[in-house]
């Protein structure tokens, strides 16, 4: 039958907490019944947006992953769960039986991904329902894509015989997949997050004064085999990408013209910025 599945692509998401808000919007004040108790107005993110920078002046970026319940198909969550507290329906959709789980904090112990919080007031815990009770009714999407600017979350109503095609055409990663709980929420370019850059500026001496390099190549050699090429944009920029911490050394070798050739060694541990290599 088609199941539920949340898409995630971090190169889209602007941290604009759109997402975030919706989901107070939808359950701050509101019980929904069989679904969910009221969320805690101030305490409570079931959508969380964590942030990282990368590199440094003049070539930095920011990346944002949001982070919500990923409804594994193996929760942990619903192991620690005694008498059917934490249940999946037929949809893949997981639910924290809001009668059944009063007192059960180690539901909020058992998540790897830090999803479940627990409502004091309440003493229950609580996570992201992915708004079932709107799709129940007809809804096409949770309240948190709805409300996504920039398309950065999507949801499909899906075999999970498509969804594999979906993931593997798409290049889609699961978040954490060491922790073998086989989540239905996929990320697309989890790299701008996990990974790290070399980045840099090409220039040349011409009638006394620096030009950018446009069109210059520069390779990327790693224990003396060439990894990558790119070539500079029309500002002399170039990056390489989707490399991992603490994997240096790196040899970074630049041809422009008959300018000749010029080699620079990268002890990478993190992005870094190499600033303007002169020809």
């Amino acid at each position: 039958m088609k199941k539920w599945y949340l898409i995630i692509d971090i190169e889209r998401c602007e941290g604009c907490h759109n997402c975030f808000l919706a989901c107070k919007d939808e359950y701050v004040d509101n019980d929904w019944e069989g679904y969910s108790l009221a969320q805690p107005k101030h305490s409570a993110r079931w959508m969380k947006l964590l942030q990282k920078e990368r590199g440094q002046f003049p070539t930095v970026d920011v990346a944002y992953l949001p982070v919500a319940c990923m409804h594994c198909d193996d929760a942990p969550c619903m192991k620690a769960a005694k008498d059917g507290a934490v249940y999946k329906r037929k949809d893949g959709i997981v639910l924290i039986d809001p009668r059944k789980a009063k007192g059960q904090r180690e539901i909020v112990r058992s998540c790897p991904y830090q999803a479940s919080e627990w409502n004091d007031e309440q003493k229950i815990a609580q996570k992201c329902t992915l708004c079932a009770h709107l799709l129940d009714q007809g809804w096409k999407e949770p309240r948190c894509v709805q409300a996504c600017p920039t398309g950065a979350l999507r949801v499909l109503h899906i075999e999970d015989a498509e969804m594999k095609g979906i993931a593997q055409s798409e290049d889609l990663e699961l978040l954490h997949p060491e922790y073998g709980t086989r989540p239905r929420v996929y990320y697309k370019n989890l790299y701008r997050f996990f990974c790290c850059f070399i980045a840099g500026t090409v220039a040349f001496e011409q009638e006394g004064r620096e030009e950018c390099a446009e069109g210059a190549r520069v390779l990327l050699f790693q224990g003396g085999k060439k990894i990558d090429e790119v070539v500079t944009d029309n500002y002399g920029d170039f990056k390489f990408d989707r490399l991992q911490e603490n994997s240096g050394p790196y040899r970074l070798e630049v041809l422009f013209r008959d300018r000749g050739r010029k080699v620079l060694e990268v002890d990478l541990r993190t992005s870094i910025t190499v600033g303007a290599i002169l020809l």
